[in-house]
């Protein structure tokens, strides 16, 4: 069973959450009022998914998530948040969250966004990843070198990787290319170890970056 720790100021919020993640068979371990709160509780409680509301009083998501991945904890956050892409969750996803979900979502979109992070993949819509790649790449100084990984990588793993960057999931990639979802994941894991990206987020933005992506679908 996926353990879950829900990080949001709002009581109400919180409460949504965990009655909709629980009736999904999902186990709701915890929950926080602010960021300090929920890096506190993620390494007492280790969830393998940490759903944490980007703009909260006192500390913030931003600084909750950092303080998550500064700890090297194992478990996964998805940013909450209203807007599709505001500054705030562009500044989280550098700090490490590994996707994001609007507060609006589906619950089945909710309790799909989960069960994809605790799988090891990134929630994130293909038209909000495409703003981020906008951003992201506006950002990046134009004759910043390639990672060393790049010239590393096979056929197959760009090809996974090109894939990855239109927002697709490991499923979706295993249907298209028609293999096993092992033979996937085992492409997906060394893509990373290869372009030494801390995980899937970062590795579609350095696909984007240096020229290893098809348009976002």
């Amino acid at each position: 069973m996926t353990r879950v720790l829900v990080a949001d100021d709002q009581e109400l919020v919180r409460g949504g959450l965990r009655m909709i993640l629980e009736l999904a068979g999902i186990e709701v371990v915890g929950e926080a009022g602010d960021g300090a709160r929920a890096a506190e509780l993620a390494e007492q409680l280790l969830p393998e998914v940490v759903l944490m509301d980007v703009r909260m009083p006192g500390t913030d998501g931003i600084e909750g998530t950092r303080r998550i991945v500064a700890a090297g904890l194992p478990c996964r956050v998805v940013i909450l948040t209203t807007f599709d892409l505001d500054q705030h969750v562009y500044d989280a996803l550098v700090a490490g969250a590994a996707g994001f979900l609007l507060k609006d979502a589906s619950a089945d979109r909710l309790v799909a966004a989960v069960e994809q992070t605790a799988a090891g993949e990134a929630p994130m819509a293909p038209q909000v990843l495409s703003r981020l790649i906008d951003r992201f790449v506006g950002r990046t100084a134009p004759d910043a070198p390639a990672p060393a990984g790049v010239q590393a990588l096979s056929p197959r793993e760009r090809e996974v990787l090109t894939l990855m960057a239109t927002g697709m999931t490991n499923t979706e990639i295993a249907e298209r290319l028609v293999v096993s979802l092992a033979t996937v994941k085992t492409h997906v894991r060394n893509v990373l170890a290869k372009l030494e990206a801390r995980d899937r987020v970062q590795a579609v933005l350095l696909a984007h970056r240096y020229g290893l992506s098809a348009p976002v679908r």
